[in-house]
């Protein structure tokens, strides 16, 4: 590798960083197609590097949203090792699907969904939220069975995004992501900084994968994850430190461009 071609992996790294600090999602979208456009690597190869990658960005990220009391590790771990099982079951289903729908599914998805947090209903939710305080006045007992049922439903639900993210490839972060905040209810900091949590595992069980292939450049992911270092900082202090709103409205507008790229790189 020429000094170009470190100094390009650097970049995509730094952009690649700063997506997964602003927004908790896989910068696999960068990634791959600069991988293999400006390294040459193929496409298996792309993709091991990248979730390579987002192991180094992911854990950078969360160690940042973790000192400001912004991840949920409990549940964090309980929702990955569900990921990690249903998306093996879901990259079976993946076959039996026509591309197109499955690239262009995901991509209204996105598109709605970021639209969703534009509006003001939603965003005056995220407030009521992260104002709220939980009440402790249950006894030991009690808190066993919650935690229990909680662990429970995170593994549930942790599967399913698994199998959604195993049908749809790329997207475990940003799946989770939207989970957490919809239907979960957490606000937009701690959402993100679980979901940073858990595409650090899910991503380092699909790199031990990509790499007993040999489908993984460890040269570039080396270098790549250098500049996620340093994008991963400058998206997650600026996510820590902007208001619920304004970083919801960011996310929403960040949802809608990746989903119309999606569109449109079917149709094309």
């Amino acid at each position: 590798m020429n000094w170009l071609s470190a100094a390009a992996s650097a970049a995509i790294g730094l952009c690649s960083g700063c997506v997964t600090g602003l927004m908790g999602a896989s910068g696999v979208l960068i990634v791959v197609p600069a991988l293999t456009m400006a390294l040459g690597l193929p496409v298996h190869a792309a993709i091991g590097t990248s979730l390579a990658v987002d192991v180094i960005a992911s854990l950078i990220v969360t160690y940042i949203y973790y000192r400001r009391g912004n991840v949920d590790v409990r549940s964090g771990v309980w929702l990955a090792f569900g990921a990690v099982l249903g998306a093996q079951f879901g990259s079976m289903l993946a076959a039996y699907m026509p591309e197109f729908e499955l690239g262009g599914g995901f991509g209204f998805f996105l598109i709605i969904s970021g639209v969703g947090l534009w509006r003001e209903d939603v965003r005056r939710r995220l407030r009521l939220f992260s104002g709220a305080s939980a009440s402790s006045s249950v006894s030991d007992e009690g808190r066993i069975n919650v935690r229990m049922r909680q662990a429970a439903a995170s593994l549930a639900i942790g599967f399913l995004i698994g199998v959604v993210s195993g049908v749809f490839g790329a997207g475990g972060g940003v799946m989770f992501l939207l989970v957490l905040i919809f239907l979960l209810k957490y606000p937009v900091h701690r959402a993100i900084g679980t979901s940073t949590l858990i595409m650090a595992l899910t991503a380092l069980s699909g790199t031990l994968g990509y790499a007993m292939n040999g489908d993984v450049n460890f040269l570039a992911a080396v270098i790549v994850g250098a500049g996620t270092v340093a994008g991963g900082r400058i998206g997650a202090v600026y996510a820590n430190r902007a208001p619920e709103e304004r970083l919801a409205k960011i996310i929403g507008a960040l949802f809608v461009f990746l989903g119309v790229m999606m569109i449109a790189e079917q149709i094309i």
